[in-house]
């Protein structure tokens, strides 16, 4: 009650002055969530696990549950589909070395006591097992960011001695919120005792908007490298929209044919399965038993307070209109709603932090709404499993991307652009890749303002292209105001001055925006503090305790 009364009061001061109000649609500036959304109701993607067993007659099988989230769970599917490929249990002896004789003790590759690699010096990391090992994929373990474990280039060998090349890997492209999966690559077939991987970082590409953690100091930090002898789409987890990634396709190589699950080879025992428990008959051979679900991402309004909390489904019409209900909407029930609609005339989407989803209980539907064929005999694409063939499973997961940034638009961005519209206000918003599955500019279609971002002193987190995307959307849709997120910074030092600032601003003005936002302009409610309150160390210091302000803010 005390926060509202403080809103209203705010309102009554806007009133009183002639000034027109804006509100965030969440508590924070990232994304769109709340305590009100339940686990069910929020972001959804699409999880699974496997189990092993021969023909015959399976009676009570107890099967494992996916990863849950949240404590929610709901299954989509089970299928039954012949073993391709096993992981490999062997384990390996691991071993490390320098590719430069002359490197000083302990300041070359090493192993920690958690298995963890390092280098910043060339090096290369063997894999021995006991006996050869067949080959089909390899996923790198991270914790965090690191471009250099995905730029290993590894060999085989029968002995030990002579080693031929199976593959560079070459990093997928990739955004800032790029933490969420592992990396897996798909292998021609290789069977070797040892597995090496080199790594150098001669030949590194610069780091791009699209190549995010290229930024950081070219130093290899891997926590596992896990070989198996399954086959797997390259780069599934991006390709399955788990997270925003572009690869490299999977070649015929890679995924022959005779490595591929075939459609007409899946048995369909999602009927067969009560309580988690499966009672069926299957034919001789060894076969693949895939349990298939969904649960939430687990992704929240991170920088929100009170009102923190899960991500609404950005694929569900209800869940969104329930997040703007519940927030945004919510001002107008609290409030003296003529009051409210007189001043509230903004409302805003800030940048999309909230990661990627990849299902929703409409997704199969809309899928064959607008790809014109069933998605459901290929669900196992979503465990990056190949189906038919390369090609095919190729475009299969092209369609379900196509599909997820389609939803983004028709679904959210309608949803709150119609729902902005119903109390007289104007609605903006700023990008959704390279971190949400999506068409960088479709959503604008549906905004009165499209909005980017620009940084200043803060070459890691700098976004050209967030701009670009803002700036041609309003050109492609007919939007006549751009705006902008101007002069966010990483660490600042209050050493700005209008001199180092108006070079920046001009730039992006020329580019096309023409209506600019400071960040930040934080209230400073303090006539006797200075500086007074900031947003802790992130800058601009925009505000009136400024050196400056008084008469050079005049020049910007």
């Amino acid at each position: 009650p005390e926060w509202w009364r403080l809103v209203g009061r705010s309102m009554e001061i806007a009133d009183s002055l002639g000034l027109k109000l804006g509100m965030h649609i969440c508590d924070g500036f990232a994304l769109a969530g709340g305590p009100w959304i339940s686990p069910k109701e929020s972001m959804q993607k699409v999880v699974f696990a496997d189990t092993v067993v021969s023909g015959g007659k399976l009676a009570g099988l107890t099967l494992p549950v996916p990863e849950m989230k949240e404590g929610y769970y709901e299954d989509i599917a089970v299928y039954a589909m012949p073993v391709k490929g096993r992981p490999i249990l062997a384990k390996p002896v691991i071993t490390c070395g320098n590719l430069d004789a002359d490197v000083p003790a302990g300041k070359g590759v090493n192993i920690d006591d958690k298995g963890v690699i390092r280098s910043s010096v060339p090096c290369w990391i063997q894999y021995e097992y006991p006996q050869p090992v067949t080959v089909r994929s390899l996923e790198v373990v991270l914790k965090g960011n690191n471009y250099q474990a995905n730029r290993l280039n590894i060999k085989a060998s029968e002995d030990g001695k002579v080693f031929k090349e199976v593959k560079q890997l070459v990093p997928p492209r990739h955004g800032w919120q790029n933490t969420d999966e592992n990396n897996t690559y798909s292998l021609p077939e290789t069977t070797a005792r040892y597995f090496r991987f080199y790594w150098t970082p001669e030949g590194s590409e610069p780091a791009s908007e699209d190549l995010d953690a290229a930024k950081w100091k070219p130093n290899l930090k891997v926590n596992d490298i896990i070989l198996s002898g399954e086959p797997k789409i390259n780069h599934w987890e991006g390709k399955s929209g788990r997270v925003w990634r572009v690869a490299e396709a999977t070649s015929d190589t890679e995924a022959p044919v005779s490595e591929c699950v075939q459609v007409d080879e899946v048995i369909d025992l999602t009927p067969a399965l009560k309580d988690g428990a499966l009672t069926a008959s299957l034919p001789d051979g060894e076969w693949r038993i895939l349990r298939l679900g969904h649960t939430s991402t687990g992704h929240t309004n991170a920088t929100g307070g009170a009102g923190k909390g899960l991500e609404c489904d950005k694929f569900s019409p209800q869940a969104v209109a329930k997040q703007f209900d519940n927030w945004f909407g919510r001002v107008f029930h609290e409030l003296d709603p003529e009051l409210a609609r007189r001043v509230l005339k903004y409302m805003h989407v800030d940048s999309w932090e909230c990661g990627s989803q990849n299902w929703s209980d409409n997704f199969v539907s809309e899928f064959k709404r607008r790809r014109g064929y069933d998605l459901m005999p290929y669900l196992p694409l979503y465990a990056g499993i190949p189906m038919d063939n390369a090609e095919t499973s190729e475009k299969v997961l092209r369609d379900i991307r196509t599909t997820m940034a389609e939803l983004v638009v028709d679904v959210f961005y309608t949803v709150l652009a119609e729902k902005a519209k119903e109390y007289d206000c104007y609605f903006s918003a700023e990008c959704v890749s390279p971190t949400m599955v999506s068409d960088g500019m479709m959503h604008y279609s549906k905004v009165d303002y499209p909005m980017g971002e620009f940084w200043l002193n803060s070459p890691t987190h700098d976004k050209p292209n967030d701009m670009i995307d803002a700036i041609h959307g309003a050109h492609v849709y007919g939007k006549n105001i751009v705006q902008a997120e101007g002069f966010t910074e990483l660490r600042g030092t209050w050493d700005e001055t209008p001199a180092t600032l108006k070079a920046l601003l001009d730039r992006n003005y020329a580019l096309g925006i023409n209506r600019i936002f400071y960040h930040v302009n934080a209230h400073n409610p303090y006539l006797d503090k200075k500086p007074g309150m900031t947003l802790d160390g992130i800058g601009l210091f925009f505000q009136r305790d400024n050196t400056w302000y008084g008469d050079g803010g005049k020049a910007l």
